[in-house]
């Protein structure tokens, strides 16, 4: 689904981001001075909000990139559904409804019990949803794995970039099923890694994982070829939606989790992570928009790396702990290379255009001289 090229300023695609910024800090400081009433323990909460910001923003950067590659593709209708309800789903379901119900599953209790454990007793719902971190870790990791893979292991891709490794990879996409053969691999052995219950809950968890892509593939599919049948102006993109909305929620595992690591307090969580929320949305429109994806040929290689790279981590933090720091900079170091390479890219191009424009002026002028000459 395309559309013409927005010109609108960058920073007012992040207008509504900024708002959420002052708003959600406002309200962290104000969460601090009512938990401490103390201007120490204010400015302590508040900064956390802005750390948590940053985290989700480094962390999900990459996800923007594959949200707006996927937007394209959707009607006007179905992308402003994902860009309203996703971002509700994505700051609510996910920053504080999943959260609690990662707790009220673990810990055999209801919802409203959970809420309660989490404002009287942040010590105990952190470690609870510190111990759920493995079969968290195989299920999105898994999901993200079949995302990245995906996308390289397919035969009629024929844009690369470290074109000896993509292209070794989209020759291998005659073989079907090749990348849930890889992952299969993988998920083998890393649970023969692990020890006794351990392993088996990874195992198991990487499998849900799996079978929720394949699902949400199918489902996808099913759902588009009937909208396919339709006509134009019904048509729409629910099975992308739930495609994003899962590959959503596969991102946020990493940064809800790692956001204990920083406070054990839920509401403090879901404001920051909220925040940094907001701005991948903005900056997903914007992609959209200003048609960046088709103009930087190699940040969507960048981002599926990324993805890849996220995926792994994801896996090995079931054995031992990544700084989220070292997540979150590793994926944006990979974006802003292909970033850098694609600019690159356009430049070599640029210059190819002009020397050949050159070459046929030169040549259409050269031609009424030899006219001349010959008469």
């Amino acid at each position: 689904m395309k559309q013409s090229i927005s010109h609108k300023p960058t920073l007012g695609y992040f207008r509504w981001a900024f708002i959420m910024t002052a708003f959600g800090l406002a309200l962290g400081a104000l969460l601090g001075w009512q938990s401490t009433g103390t201007i120490s323990g204010m400015a302590t909460i508040f900064f956390i909000c802005a750390v948590l910001a940053v985290l989700e923003i480094s962390l999900s950067f990459d996800n923007a990139i594959v949200n707006a590659n996927k937007l394209n593709e959707m009607t006007p209708a179905w992308q402003h559904r994902f860009l309203t309800w996703g971002i509700i789903i994505a700051v609510f379901g996910m920053r504080i409804v999943f959260p609690l119900a990662i707790v009220a599953i673990a810990a055999n209790i209801g919802p409203i019990d959970a809420v309660l454990l989490a404002a009287r007793q942040p010590a105990e719902y952190a470690r609870i949803m510190n111990e759920a971190h493995l079969p968290i870790a195989a299920f999105g990791g898994t999901f993200l794995l079949m995302v990245g893979l995906t996308y390289f292991f397919d035969h009629e891709k024929d844009v690369h970039w470290i074109v000896s490794l993509e292209k070794l990879m989209s020759r291998g996409a005659t073989i079907k099923g090749i990348e849930i053969a890889f992952v299969l691999l993988l998920i083998l052995t890393f649970a023969s890694l692990l020890e006794g219950e351990e392993s088996t809950t990874f195992v198991y968890s990487a499998i849900y994982g799996l079978v929720t892509f394949l699902v949400v593939e199918v489902i996808g599919a099913l759902l588009d070829a009937s909208q396919r049948a339709m006509s134009e102006a019904a048509r729409g993109g629910l099975g992308a939606f739930i495609y994003l909305e899962v590959l959503d929620a596969s991102f946020s595992f990493d940064g809800v989790i790692g956001a204990f690591a920083l406070t054990q307090n839920l509401f403090i969580i879901a404001i920051g992570l909220g925040i940094g929320a907001m701005y991948v949305r903005s900056m997903t429109i914007m992609l959209v928009e200003k048609g960046t994806l088709t103009h930087y040929r190699y940040l969507e290689h960048g981002a599926f790396y990324a993805i890849l790279i996220l995926a792994i981590i994801m896996y090995v933090q079931t054995l031992f702990h990544i700084p989220e720091v070292v997540t979150g900079l590793g994926g944006a170091a990979l974006i802003g290379v292909s970033l850098w390479s694609s600019i690159r890219h356009n430049k070599r191009k640029g210059k190819k255009t002009q020397a050949e424009a050159e070459a046929k002026a030169q040549a259409e002028a050269r031609s009424p001289a030899r006219e001349r000459l010959k008469a």
